[in-house]
């Protein structure tokens, strides 16, 4: 029976050449909105990393594992670079790395050593190279003439992680700006190894696991109060030290005596021996002043503790 006009079609017609008709219809629609939900899918992976997301598996250089790749030169002037740091490290030897090995800040703060046709020299990891996949890395110009020509542009180059690295003075924070006692934020410096975790406190209370942002700060919803804090720190490799006495002062470096260092220590083990740089340990970054102490570099395990298994 025909629909009479202005009236809504009859769904509920048995079985027949209509009602085939309309199964058909209705298959097809289902199938061109799964394409177009497909669609949207890939349209959305794709934006994402156009837009610079983090590979899924990211990871900043670790261990003893050295990489094959080139590098390219450039120059930051005196920013601190994705990393957010005040400023470059004071030899103005850096380093930006590609996304999957910025790994979303992972890598900020940490050393490679890197060797050319010319050299090798050791860099801090502050940014991130936007144009660089897995095996392309973007030296400063002064770290690039040590390792080879400038007129070059594009050197051949291996690079590794530099563990446990010989740092001057202990743990450095700098409050973000905008950070309260409502919302915690705090960068960490001068800890040689990749981060795996930042935990804090206030007065009175227990510590809070901070969640690492794409721009090195590490922000902990709510806040922890006014302050002062305690902020507990853990390297790749498990390396830990706790800071006290942390002040809610936006924007500058307070420095502490903090160190990295392996929370049980095993004197009869033999774990792997960390590369030894050949070249002068690079001075402390900007943010650092006049250190009171020397920090040796101690033995730790050439395997991080959270490796991703890609």
């Amino acid at each position: 029976m025909t629909a009479a006009p202005g009236t809504a079609p009859n769904h509920d017609i048995p079985a027949g050449d209509n009602g085939r008709r309309r199964s058909i219809r209705r298959v097809r629609h289902w199938l061109a909105g799964a394409g177009v939900t497909a669609l949207a899918a890939v349209l959305g992976i794709t934006l994402a990393v156009r837009g610079g997301a983090t590979p899924a598996c990211a990871a900043p250089p670790t261990g003893n594992a050295v990489h094959k790749g080139k590098a390219s030169f450039y120059d930051a002037g005196r920013s601190g670079g994705n990393c957010s740091f005040p400023g470059p490290p004071a030899d103005r030897l850096y380093v930006a790395l590609g996304a999957s090995q910025y790994s979303g800040s992972a890598a900020c703060g940490s050393y490679l050593e890197v060797s050319g046709p010319n050299g090798k020299v050791r860099v801090m990891v502050m940014d991130q190279c936007g144009g660089c996949g897995p095996s392309k890395i973007d030296l400063s110009t002064e770290a690039f003439t040590k390792i080879a020509d400038r007129s070059q542009g594009i050197a051949s180059v291996t690079y590794r992680a530099v563990v446990n690295p010989p740092l001057d003075g202990g743990l450095t924070f700098r409050m973000k700006g905008g950070a309260s006692k409502y919302w915690f934020a705090v960068q960490v410096g001068n800890h040689g190894n990749p981060l795996r975790s930042v935990e804090a406190k206030g007065p009175g209370g227990g510590f809070r696991k901070a969640a690492r942002q794409s721009d090195n700060h590490w922000t902990i919803e709510g806040g922890l109060g006014a302050g002062p804090y305690s902020i507990r720190v853990t390297d790749v490799y498990g390396r830990q030290a706790t800071a006290t006495g942390i002040r809610m002062v936006t924007k500058q470096v307070q420095r502490t005596t903090a160190i990295l260092a392996s929370a049980s220590p095993t004197p009869s083990s033999s774990p792997s021996a960390p590369p030894s740089p050949t070249v002068a340990p690079a001075p402390t970054p900007a943010e650092s002043v006049a250190p009171t102490a020397t920090v040796e570099a101690l033995a730790g395990a050439a395997v991080p503790l959270d490796r991703p298994r890609c």
